[in-house]
């Protein structure tokens, strides 16, 4: 029997937090840390997980949307939500297709989860229509690394990885803004660019 995307990371959400555990403090902290520090005004995250963004928001964002295609993750999301303090509003939606009103957020969020979705340049487009103009497209991924070794690496693991988790290691979602009508403005990346951050607007 198939399994669909919403089913695979809804098996995946009670144990996702530890299998980033050791990845989390070396190379998605710092990201998140960039990503927070340009949050501003309301706010959407778009494949929010299990939330881990949220303890760096402080009081930035002034009205903050999480939205995700699991049902499970959105419930560990609102969780943590609450143990800090962040008054979310929850969206059951894949990023590509989502059900709110054009130019509505002043901030958009996506972290390490383009690697994941089926089109990528449909939901950066999908995350434009969303965002007002002048607006910031805040996103960190982890995308084709700037060494070779780590590209081989990366080579390897796009075949092994299970096809219903969707997972790819080598996109760059960076190379496509154009294409969906956003202009980047700042971007950063960890050493031999494991881990990619960009700010971009409308």
């Amino acid at each position: 029997m198939s399994v669909t995307r919403a089913e695979y990371w809804d098996g995946q959400a009670a144990g996702y937090d530890r299998t980033t555990a050791f990845l989390e403090p070396r190379l998605f902290a710092p990201a998140r840390r960039w990503i927070a520090e340009r949050v501003s005004g309301r706010t959407l995250e778009v494949g929010v997980g299990t939330g881990a963004n949220l303890p760096y928001y402080g009081d930035r964002a002034t009205d903050v949307t999480i939205a995700d295609v699991s049902p499970a993750m959105l419930r560990a999301a609102a969780a943590r939500a609450k143990e800090v303090g962040v008054p979310v509003r929850l969206v059951e939606a894949d990023s590509a297709h989502l059900d709110l009103p054009d130019g509505s957020f002043d901030t958009v969020v996506s972290t390490f989860s383009m690697c994941c979705v089926v089109d990528e340049l449909a939901v950066l487009r999908e995350l434009a229509r969303v965002l007002r103009p002048g607006g910031r497209l805040l996103m960190a991924d982890h995308v084709e690394s700037s060494a070779r070794l780590g590209r081989g690496v990366q080579r390897v693991l796009d075949r092994v990885t299970p096809e219903r988790a969707g997972e790819h290691h080598r996109r760059r979602p960076l190379l496509l803004l154009d294409a969906a009508g956003l202009v980047l403005v700042e971007t950063t990346a960890s050493r031999w660019r494991l881990v990619e951050q960009l700010a971009a607007t409308r």
